[in-house]
């Protein structure tokens, strides 16, 4: 008893130890996995089986031992294939061969038993694998039973007389029991205690008080994945952790481009608060803080494109009516054509300046009167296009103003996306949109 109790001691200690071990890496995973709810084809579900061990012909439990309390230590060795239905449940071939002895405590009979081969086919049932728990367990339990031909030929002594029976070949059950530990993707290492129903006649005992004689198979040994290496195996992996292996990678996704769309927006905010700043106009004299060179000029005084006071000389003026040819409307249409910014901001380009020039001349010579009007399409915010038809139409009443001409006389407005002359719905569309209107009077 003292035994069977070291025995069971020893594979708790062993499993105790190997998740004391994990639980200094918790965040590593010993399951493997791919889509969630994925077919079966996506995993290796074929493995192989290799162990050895130790038999005697006690038992935990106890029972069908006829006797022999004198334990013998033999040798035996196993091997098995296995086709994995799903994550927790497979089928395996097994095979099984050794030898298994004891004797009775006086000495006065003991026996041996050859088994050169058995085979058998079991169903396997792992726990972890179900399991939402563990479902990032590196320990994953498992139990087994199943059918199948063993052979074997037994020596029974008394006393000095030894007796060898013909070998026979006879239907056993075999229980196995034990735990897995994921060692590495595709491996797994076992710790097994598997208890063997076998025929009445395993012992050498004619007719005992069992009707199955009992022996057990202590082993280990190490499991191995067939197939495409990139694959995952099935019987590591667990829909629970695999679903949240899923989930986890598409929230860090998600993530990422939220991070990424957030620092795009405040970066446009950054924007929008400098393009505010360089709008604003402090003294309300009609010129934009950035180009108004005289800041702080009191209300109602006439300025000029910088912002200075316009001086006014005593004279009189003859007042004549305003007419705008053919001409001068072509020039004002060649640099309405011409006029281009750079992407997204108000400023000009030089290849605009020789056609604005043009313009400037013209309202110097002519003192006319000029209304600006910026409009865009409907990309973006309102309150953007708003802000950015405004600029652009200030940045040239700017330009036009620094070549001379009269900043009283130039108006400049922003409409932004509200009067579209074409479709927003096509490039060309919102190309034609995009303008700044030049009206003379």
């Amino acid at each position: 008893m003292k035994l069977k109790l070291q025995l069971v001691l020893a594979l708790a200690s062993a499993g105790l130890f190997a998740n004391n071990a994990i639980a200094q890496n918790a965040k590593v995973s010993s399951i493997e996995g791919t889509t969630p709810f994925g077919p079966a084809t996506q995993y290796r579900t074929w493995s192989i089986g290799v162990g050895a061990g130790v038999t005697n012909q006690t038992n935990i439990a106890g029972f069908n031992r006829e006797g022999y309390d004198d334990l013998a230590w033999n040798l035996g060795y196993s091997a098995y294939i296995k086709k994995q239905i799903s994550p927790s449940f497979g089928i395996k071939a097994s095979y099984f061969g050794g030898k298994t002895g004891g004797a009775f405590k006086d000495g006065s009979q003991s026996f041996e038993a050859k088994t050169p081969w058995s085979a058998a086919l079991s169903g396997e049932f792992q726990g972890a694998n179900t399991n939402w728990r563990f479902f990032n367990s590196f320990i994953k339990p498992y139990a087994s039973i199943g059918v199948g031909v063993m052979n074997s030929k037994t020596t029974l002594t008394t006393g000095s007389t030894s007796q060898e029976a013909d070998g026979i070949s006879k239907i056993y059950v075999p229980l196995d029991m034990g735990l897995k530990f994921a060692v590495a993707k595709g491996i797994n290492f076992e710790l097994g205690y598997q208890l063997n129903w076998v025929n009445q006649n395993f012992d050498g005992i004619q007719g005992g008080q069992y009707k199955n004689d009992l022996f057990t198979y202590i082993h280990g040994g190490l499991e191995f994945a067939l197939g495409n290496g990139s694959k995952p195996a099935l019987n590591n992996s667990n829909p629970v952790a695999t679903l949240v292996n899923d989930y986890t990678l598409k929230y860090d996704d998600l993530k990422a481009q939220n991070d990424a769309l957030n620092a795009k927006n405040q970066a446009l905010k950054n924007q929008l608060d400098g393009l505010n700043s360089d709008l604003k106009d402090d003294d309300g004299d009609g010129v934009a803080n950035k180009y108004d060179k005289c800041p702080g000029t009191p209300s109602g005084v006439q300025v000029d494109g910088a912002g200075c006071p316009i001086v006014v000389k005593n004279e009189t003026r003859v007042v004549e009516k305003v007419v705008v040819t053919e001409a001068d409307r072509k020039v004002v249409a060649d640099a309405i054509k011409n006029l281009e910014f750079d992407l997204g901001k108000a400023t000009i380009r030089p290849t605009s300046y020789a056609t604005l020039n043009k313009v400037a001349e013209l309202l110097i010579e002519k003192n006319f009167s000029l209304k600006l009007a910026g409009h865009t399409d409907n990309t973006g915010s309102r309150e953007l296009n708003m802000r950015l038809s405004k600029e652009r139409a200030e940045s040239v009443k700017a330009y036009l103003v620094s070549q001379g001409a009269n900043a009283s006389r130039i108006e400049a407005t922003g409409y932004g996306p509200d009067q579209p002359i074409a479709s927003n719905k096509t490039a060309d569309g919102r190309q034609q949109n995009r303008r700044v209107e030049f009206t003379l009077y």
